[in-house]
């Protein structure tokens, strides 16, 4: 099945295969939980299923048969799957029984191995995420991705394309899955949850807190994020009205990250407002916004955007945010955009 928010990145593929251009290497990049390895199966059903992804033949069962994301139970180089010619790579178990964060240079090499013996049919690797691979294993791929064997294709899905190597990015296809907002996206949302539950929330307001993810959308009103989101929305509209309340952000704490995504998408949503020229659905930040200089929101959104990258690093994200809300406090009022001195440090 393909979700309704996969449509353009798919009508992509489905030109390149028709215009018979599939690349020998993909790269499928999208936030997280936006179905990235959905919508890589259903590319691969495309391809090798004589009946164009059917979901009934013996080669759709077993690609439906496939979940290597569950397969934990012990640690291999790369796993294979239920159709013969494709495999996998991904983060493995480390000695201690956890997750390793980096996918290891001795797994590509044998994913490399693997993908280097002649196949009469098309053969298939996937690496989720590539954006995992550490520099020895990026750089030991980069081999089969310049001098590809006929009639293999390899598949990398990645989460942030800035942390692939340029080397790597250059020598494959790039397709995007972008976050959505459609009413087809909403419907698909409607339509998996309840009708107790569709009746306290509504599915554009849950896509909206999800930022266009429906899957983070379901995850959260498993437990109370979306009621913490609404919390942290709603404080930081007070803030940027009255700026004594940022004194009351205690209820931030160990949540830096998804407060700087939650302001992230307050600034996008003003930027649209103003772009637009008509009040939003929300009335604390039409005030918000009315008093705001284009320039300060593109600004501040930027910073925003750069704290949220820098998350990844050692950075001290407490105080990263705690920057980025005096700045938030102040810009109805603004005169001059100052510096946000962490920064300079990275």
């Amino acid at each position: 099945m393909m979700f309704p928010w996969h449509k353009k990145a798919s009508d992509k593929l489905e030109k390149m295969i028709e215009q018979n251009h599939l690349p020998h290497a993909l790269l499928i990049t999208g936030v997280e939980k936006i179905g990235k390895f959905n919508f890589t199966q259903n590319l691969i059903k495309k391809l090798v299923c004589s009946n164009s992804s059917c979901n009934q033949c013996e080669l759709c069962t077993a690609l439906n048969n496939d979940d290597p994301l569950l397969e934990l139970d012990h640690s291999v180089l790369i796993r294979r799957s239920h159709y013969p010619n494709l495999i996998y790579c991904r983060t493995e178990l480390n000695d201690s029984g956890s997750m390793s964060k980096d996918i290891r240079v001795d797994q590509i090499r044998a994913f490399c191995e693997s993908l280097g013996k002649t196949a009469e049919t098309l053969q298939i690797g996937v690496i989720f995420y590539a954006d995992q691979m550490n520099n020895n294993a990026a750089n030991s791929l980069l081999k089969t991705l310049e001098e590809p064997r006929k009639n293999t294709l390899i598949i990398l899905l990645a989460h942030n394309i800035d942390r692939l190597p340029a080397t790597i990015l250059s020598r494959c296809q790039s397709v995007h899955i972008n976050p959505s907002y459609e009413n087809e996206t909403a419907q698909w949302l409607a339509n998996q949850i309840g009708e107790d539950t569709r009746a306290d929330f509504d599915p554009m307001q849950l896509l909206d807190s999800a930022h266009g993810v429906p899957h983070k959308a379901l995850d959260d009103l498993e437990g109370d994020f979306y009621f913490q989101y609404q919390s942290w929305q709603n404080l930081l509209l007070e803030i940027a009205l009255s700026p004594t309340k940022i004194k009351n952000t205690e209820i931030f704490s160990d949540n830096e990250l998804d407060v700087l995504k939650c302001l992230q998408h307050l600034i996008n949503e003003g930027i649209k407002i103003k772009v637009l020229n008509h009040d939003g659905a929300n009335l604390e930040l039409n005030k918000v916004i009315e008093k705001t200089s284009f320039n300060h929101l593109f600004r501040l959104l930027d910073d925003t955007n750069r704290a949220i990258s820098l998350s990844q690093t050692t950075v001290n994200i407490k105080l990263l945010l705690d920057n980025i809300l005096v700045v938030w406090s102040h810009i109805t009022n603004l005169s001059k955009y100052p510096a946000i001195t962490n920064f300079q440090e990275h």
